[in-house]
């Protein structure tokens, strides 16, 4: 039944071999089964649902992408988009979370759309590479303040906005401590790194006494409090329009470069560069959004953690199915979830947020005109505490500026129509 599901002996694989690949992909992104709620929360989620609903979006994507795209790469809430949710969206903008996930709903809806016509390609194609990595850039930026701010490393402050706060604090010194050992734990090829890093920094807290001892294992709790608690009236609205998009685009782009970055690791790619089953695979990702937005979580997509399976000989679907499966038996260390504490997570994010911005370095810092849209994306994501804005105004700044240097031939219609839509976006919402 696997080698009729899986073709393993024709992607030249065994069952022991998808399945530790699958523990390995597993390890490397449990992380998110403590970040994704901690975060959350701050929309005024309940933390147990939006735990289980992690759990069960990430399997569900996960066994999507098995079976019918048959790749080894595993789904969950993505990072970024999650702080996008909360922060900008919902503490942000002003929204409720359950308005917040109509729009995760919804974009869901528009990926499959786009998926399904083909769409996509035309999209992907016509925005420029060093806009996309600017917005990576910049969501990683965003994220360091979001690591630095839970941690209590930086506090606001009425005279210049934001100032160091007391680094000598119980929360500073243990975020610190664990964004090291994730360090040097990565440096070691130790693939488990952030998961063993907040499994330290709790266990010293638990020990110290800084954080309630309340269990590990227990049965899971409700998903009522967000199950099918989107609202997708509420996310029609015109002022959504942007929201949506901003979902939809960052999704689009981070699993397109996820997709192609551990299909190439994994030699998947046919003789022309193209990835095989390209649709499936997007088809998985839309649905594992729309599904999760209906559980209670942000938008789910796929990781690039799953290199780190592929590494260890993860060639099919069956290393995504394994990986589904983890994530259900997560569902019973609820406990253990609940005690980790804000601090413990922070390391993971700021790990995460310079991944993000390892991409600057392809930039082509000697032409100012390709150069500065992406300090503008960079710069305003995090200053303005908003993805969204910080991609409409690095879209508004490429095209003024290329068009104002008369580099005519590097604007296509796709940059034109996003800035123009971006400019009446600001002008008039």
């Amino acid at each position: 039944m696997l080698e009729k599901l899986f073709q393993l002996k024709q992607n030249n694989t065994t069952l022991k071999q998808e399945v530790i690949a699958g523990i390995t992909t597993f390890l490397t992104m449990a992380y998110i089964i403590f970040v994704n709620p901690a975060m959350l929360v701050d929309a005024g989620m309940d933390h147990g649902a939006v735990f289980v609903a992690t759990c069960l979006a990430a399997a569900i994507g996960c066994f999507i992408m098995g079976f019918y795209a048959n790749y080894p790469i595993a789904l969950a809430p993505g990072m970024g988009l999650n702080a996008f949710f909360t922060y900008s969206v919902v503490l942000g903008m002003g929204y409720s979370w359950e308005t917040a996930l109509g729009a995760v709903f919804l974009s869901g809806i528009c990926f499959l759309f786009l998926s399904l016509i083909k769409i996509r390609e035309w999209i992907v194609n016509s925005i420029p590479m060093s806009l996309r990595t600017g917005i990576a850039a910049g969501i990683g930026l965003f994220l360091a303040i979001l690591a630095l701010k839970n941690a209590g490393i930086i506090v606001g402050s009425p005279a210049t906005l934001v100032t160091l706060g007391d680094v000598t604090s119980w929360s500073a010194l243990m975020a610190a401590i664990g964004f090291f050992v994730i360090i040097a734990l990565v440096h070691r090829d130790i693939k488990s790194a952030v998961l063993i890093s907040i499994a330290l920094v709790t266990i010293i807290s638990i020990i110290s006494g800084h954080v309630t001892y309340t269990g590990i294992i227990s049965m899971p709790p409700s998903i009522a409090p967000t199950f099918l608690k989107m609202d997708i009236a509420g996310a029609l609205e015109i002022s959504m329009i942007s929201v949506i998009f901003a979902f939809l685009f960052v999704d689009l782009f981070d699993t397109s470069g996820t997709l192609v970055g551990v299909a190439q690791r994994g030699g998947m790619l046919d003789e022309k560069g193209r990835l095989p089953r390209l649709g499936r695979a997007l088809t998985a990702d839309s649905t594992a959004s729309i599904a999760g937005a209906a559980l209670g979580t942000s938008t789910t997509t796929s990781y690039i953690e799953s290199t780190a399976g592929v590494a260890a000989g993860g060639r099919t679907g069956l290393t995504a199915v394994t990986v589904g499966v983890l994530f259900l038996f997560a569902l019973f260390f609820s406990p253990l979830a609940g005690m980790v504490p804000a601090y413990a997570t922070a390391p993971a994010l700021f790990f995460v947020a310079i991944l993000m911005m390892s991409g600057l370095a392809t930039v082509d810092w000697h032409d100012l005109t390709e150069a500065a849209p992406v300090g503008v994306v960079c710069l305003l994501m995090p200053l303005t505490f908003s993805i969204a804005t910080g991609i409409g105004f690095g879209f508004i700044a490429y095209a003024v500026i290329k068009a104002m240097s008369g580099r005519f031939k590097d604007l296509n219609a796709g940059v034109i129509v996003i800035a123009l839509l971006f400019v009446l976006k600001f002008a008039y919402l």
